[in-house]
């Protein structure tokens, strides 16, 4: 057997075990659904999540190129809105060579069909105002409080992307799936999975053995690899420096940030401390305290904690290792931020039955 044909063999068998998974998830919508519901539309929005990570992105690339190979009659148009941020976010974009249109704010309700990808209506990174819904919606987070009312709802907590989803209506249709767009939805899942508290389904595990087989290497390992501004590592050392750790839970802090990501990659990091199960990173951006939840302890789920954790002061969601959202702030002073630091320092630990006694820092002077 040639090199060429031992290749085409293992896709073959990986492609077939694909289409197995699909067939044994009864009474879960599939791609086949998805176009009979997006039937005789003729203007289609793809997007995703305000300021979207590779999972996102890759979700919504892998979308467009199904519904362009499917639905040739239809106009799709792949946007998002917000900005991507400096660093692993806006250099995977440019990997992926992504097309993205300008977010049309003011022309929604021209659109006869939007897909929401990697999050839901209700979340507080959707981008839909409320008076404009989503016909079609694909997303691995818990949904908060029920399910979003569309008429293609396709949530599957059980996975750990949902690229890894996007990718299995790929395989369901038989559509092919470029060397740089392997590339992307492959780092996409590997992204999503990172860290401590990534917790791979089986979907999940097909899809990343496919892909491997099909990514372009060089495209994936700068993916990989990615050059990281200064500011990143000045981040990474105030959040070091912050870090306190109480039993069994560590808090820290990271004050002003330009990219969503950096409190998400700082809380995967630190979940990787021996003494911990469980992790809360803080940031300020845009006038907003982003919380970061991560966790290895099966007794509660970062979803669970989030909400415990916000309540009723923001909006958060999450997966069972982990979580994130976001609290307004009203002025956004000193004074404030120490203020809302405090509340949700005291249901985090509340929650977790610590006493508040005097923690441990994790790096000393």
């Amino acid at each position: 057997m040639t090199q060429a044909q031992f290749v085409e063999s293992c896709v073959e068998t990986v492609a077939d075990s694909a289409k197995t998974v699909a067939r044994q998830s009864r009474g879960r919508p599939a791609a086949k659904k998805l176009l009979r519901t997006l039937a005789g539309k003729k203007n289609i929005l793809v997007t995703t999540h305000l300021h979207p990570d590779p999972d996102a992105l890759a979700s919504a690339m892998g979308m467009t190129l199904l519904l362009k190979s499917r639905l040739k009659d239809a106009n799709v148009t792949l946007s998002v809105k917000g900005k991507l941020g400096g660093g692993i976010n806006s250099r995977f974009a440019e990997l992926s060579k992504l097309n993205l249109s300008p977010w049309p704010e003011r022309a929604l309700s021209k659109f006869d069909a939007i897909i929401l990808l990697d999050t839901q209506p209700p979340f507080a990174f959707s981008p839909l105002p409320p008076e404009i819904q989503p016909i079609a919606v694909v997303d691995h987070h818990r949904p908060y409080k029920r399910k979003p009312r569309c008429a293609f709802c396709d949530v599957r907590t059980d996975v750990g992307a949902t690229a890894s989803i996007v990718f299995s209506y790929l395989m369901e249709l038989d559509v092919p799936i470029s060397p740089s767009l392997a590339a992307s939805m492959l780092y996409a899942i590997e992204s999503d999975l990172a860290g401590a508290a990534g917790t791979p389904g089986e979907l999940d595990n097909i899809a990343l053995s496919n892909l491997t087989l099909l990514a372009d290497t060089h495209i994936l390992y700068q993916m990989r690899y990615v050059a990281l501004p200064e500011s990143y590592f000045q981040s990474f050392a105030l959040g070091l420096q912050n870090a306190v750790y109480f039993e069994h839970a560590l808090i820290s802090h990271l004050q002003q940030i330009d990219s969503l990501e950096k409190p998400a990659i700082l809380a995967d990091a630190m979940l990787r401390f021996d003494k911990v199960d469980w992790v809360m990173v803080t940031a300020i951006h845009q006038g907003r305290l982003l919380v970061s939840l991560r966790t290895s302890d099966p007794q509660m789920t970062a979803a669970d904690m989030i909400r415990r954790v916000l309540r009723t002061d923001g909006e958060g969601g999450g997966h069972l290792r982990k979580a994130g959202g976001a609290i307004q702030l009203e002025n956004g002073s000193p004074t404030e931020i120490e203020r809302v630091r405090a509340n949700i320092k005291r249901r985090f630990l509340r929650a977790l039955r610590i006493k508040q006694t005097r923690g441990t820092k994790l790096v000393t002077d």
